[in-house]
């Protein structure tokens, strides 16, 4: 039986069932449940902070929104955001969705790293980071109730060693073309001016996470 939670749940549609159906046949078991898992926390923020939505586009950017990650969809010079980006506008594009949809599903996947801006833009784009950052980066972790967490994760287990696990993933997804992980020059920025400046970094906060379960 589907999982819901306080009325949130994944949409009872054809498009949802074959979102589901290509993401799991493609990514990995570690993939898979972590996009569903920013489906269930994205969706419940949205609900907490009273936004209004299209489910299915969130599920869509929430589940495609590591596919560049992929063996199957990972380009030689592009972002993996921009990737997963592209393979989910080629699949709504194949099911006739509006472009004005399609374009807020590609940028909630595009910016999905880029934190400061998503929260600011449509409901899609920012519950999306919103997902993923309650799941990987513990981000919000308080604003979710306990039962909730657990029963996200029971249906979407995290499995041993999550942030260990999530990290590899990224790194295996990128490592062919590091040059795509430039990006933040301010950093450089005021690393390059200002002495004693220590970047934040991304592995340390997934590995400090206030989550544990």
């Amino acid at each position: 039986m589907p999982l819901n939670i306080n009325g949130v749940g994944i949409p009872d549609s054809q498009l949802a069932r074959e979102i589901t159906d290509l993401v799991r046949d493609t990514a990995s078991p570690l993939l898979f449940h972590h996009s569903s898992r920013v489906y269930y926390f994205g969706a419940l923020a949205g609900k907490r902070r009273d936004l209004s939505f299209d489910a299915e586009l969130l599920y869509a950017g929430a589940m495609f929104h590591d596919m560049g990650l992929t063996p199957q969809h990972r380009s030689r010079d592009l972002r993996f955001e921009v990737d997963g980006a592209n393979v989910a506008r080629d699949f709504l594009r194949s099911h006739g969705i509006a472009q004005a949809d399609i374009d807020t599903v590609w940028t909630a996947i595009a910016l999905h790293t880029t934190p400061g801006i998503p929260v600011h833009m449509h409901p899609v784009v920012a519950l999306v980071t919103a997902g993923v950052e309650m799941d990987v980066l513990g981000i919000d972790h308080h604003c979710f109730g306990k039962q909730d967490r657990e029963a996200v994760v029971h249906a979407h287990p995290r499995g041993d060693h999550f942030k260990e696990a999530i990290i590899h993933a990224f790194y295996d997804g990128i490592r062919h073309k590091p040059e795509t992980s430039f990006g933040n020059v301010k950093a450089d920025v005021i690393a390059d001016k200002q002495p004693g400046y220590s970047a934040g970094n991304f592995c340390s906060v997934i590995r400090g996470s206030a989550w544990t379960e």
